[in-house]
């Protein structure tokens, strides 16, 4: 007969809350240095010279087609040895940036190659340059093409972000993980920690929805 004893966590909820705001403000800072990667890296594949777009294709594919375990793992154990040392948190935060960069990057993609090609003409007759059509004709709508799968990747990326518990960065599985081993209340503390991450997911999605209908002018059920 098991006693279930959540009182235990309770006691120790600060830490948790505290595990949480580094889990958000990590994913919110990837979201953020991820975007700017992704625009960049989108662009130069949409309009780069053919050097450019091997290297963005390179970096797109390896990113997409190797475990988050791994690149995490490559980054704070890996780089060391040609002289580049991160802190946990630190290497948390670039495995998530280049992670988000690479998904962002087809996703921004997708949204560049859906504006009709006549718009870009236009563009190009009124005597745009090409970072002025990039800027004013093509990037915001298809950021408005591309905003739900965008924010539907960062719920993602908020999500695998427990994985860089294994590096020790103080996020929010991390600190479960130490308050299970102190207390023995496994399953207390992961009941817990599910729900925490759950309504943190359902928040988020909220607070998305909500930029979308004010910005882009999404309806309220699509």
């Amino acid at each position: 007969m098991y006693e279930f004893n959540f009182a235990l966590v309770f006691a120790c909820f600060d830490k948790l809350l505290l595990g949480a705001w580094l889990t958000i403000r990590l994913c919110c800072a990837a979201m953020l240095l991820g975007l700017i990667v992704s625009i960049t890296c989108a662009w130069g594949k949409t309009s780069g010279p053919a050097p450019v777009r091997f290297v963005i294709n390179i970096y797109v594919e390896v990113i997409r087609n190797t475990p988050f375990l791994v690149q995490i793992f490559f980054i704070f154990f890996g780089l060391p040895s040609l002289g580049l040392r991160f802190s946990p948190n630190e290497a948390a935060l670039v495995a998530l940036v280049v992670n988000f960069g690479a998904y962002g990057t087809e996703i921004i993609r997708a949204g560049i190659e859906s504006i009709p090609k006549g718009q870009v003409e236009a563009g190009t007759a009124l005597g745009f340059s090409r970072l002025q059509i990039f800027r004013y004709i093509v990037m915001i709508p298809a950021l408005r093409t591309v905003y739900p799968s965008l924010t539907s990747q960062f719920i993602y990326l908020m999500l695998t972000s427990s994985v860089v518990s294994v590096v020790s960065a103080n996020d929010l599985a991390a600190t479960g993980n130490d308050l299970q081993s102190a207390t023995f209340a496994s399953f207390e503390v992961y009941v817990i920690i599910t729900i925490m991450y759950l309504l943190m997911s359902i928040g988020f999605s909220g607070f998305f929805a909500t930029i979308g209908r004010i910005s882009f002018k999404y309806p309220l059920i699509r």
